[in-house]
């Protein structure tokens, strides 16, 4: 699949199937959908879903889509599978299709996923996937795994953790923004006195420095972050059948 992300979760199966199966569960933790419904089951066919993404404060793209799981295999592990496509002429994303992964472990369960998909709009499409669309839905998908393993390990709801890394955000913006005016610069200057020359001369290494904190300084405990997630698989992957199946259909 062309992107893979992986988070090892230290939580109990059964929740984290729920928090991932249930979709008024599901769009509380996931980035990339501001909401997600089943519609009418038909007998025999996979399940259908539709789902929204808000991608600007006037635009929200719509989809639909089918899934099927496997909740129960010889191996202890669980596999859920999908099929997705929006037609809306503004979306990116014409079409693909995805698997989420339960692997229970001593200490957890390895939850992981690999999806791939096909943008619209020809050679722009194309190109603007790879430069920004495709490495941005990938950051989302690591974002809302971290997140989602915050409400199952610590308790931290999905609301509560979008509030502490829109502080932590802006805290590392405000920094960045001292060190770039200069703000830092003159109140070293104004504190120096004599030494004025002393501090003009350190300043641009503190502001190197406040800029090198404001933008790898690990993020919080409590704060969602993509780094925390793999997105190279250790090893080689394949499929789940599931999703062969569905892709037949």
């Amino acid at each position: 699949m062309g992107l893979y992300v992986e988070v090892h979760i230290r939580g109990d199966l059964d929740d984290l199937w729920t928090r991932t199966q249930d979709p008024a569960q599901h769009q509380r933790w996931d980035l990339r959908f501001t909401s997600i419904d089943h519609l009418p089951p038909i007998e025999g066919e996979p399940q259908r879903f539709r789902y929204a993404t808000r991608v600007l404060p006037f635009l929200t793209v719509t989809g639909t889509g089918v899934s099927a799981g496997e909740k129960e295999r010889p191996d202890g592990t669980r596999t859920s599978a999908l099929r997705f496509a929006s037609p809306h002429p503004l979306s990116l994303l014409a079409e693909g299709s995805g698997y989420w992964r339960y692997v229970p472990v001593a200490d957890g369960v390895r939850f992981l996923t690999g999806y791939d998909y096909r943008p619209r709009w020809g050679r722009f499409g194309a190109v603007a996937d790879r430069l920004l669309f495709r490495p941005l839905i990938g950051w989302a998908t690591a974002w809302s795994f971290d997140r989602l393993r915050l409400w199952l390990e610590r308790g931290i709801t999905p609301e509560r953790a979008l509030r502490h890394w829109l502080a932590e955000s802006a805290v590392r913006a405000l920094v960045l923004l001292a060190a770039c005016s200069g703000m830092v610069c003159g109140a070293l200057v104004d504190m120096a006195g004599p030494l004025v020359p002393l501090a003009l001369y350190s300043t641009p290494v503190l502001a190197v420095l406040a800029v090198l904190l404001a933008l790898f300084a690990p993020p919080g405990p409590g704060t969602p972050a993509s780094r925390r997630c793999l997105r190279t698989p250790l090893a080689q992957v394949r499929a789940p059948r599931v999703l062969v199946t569905l892709e037949q259909r």
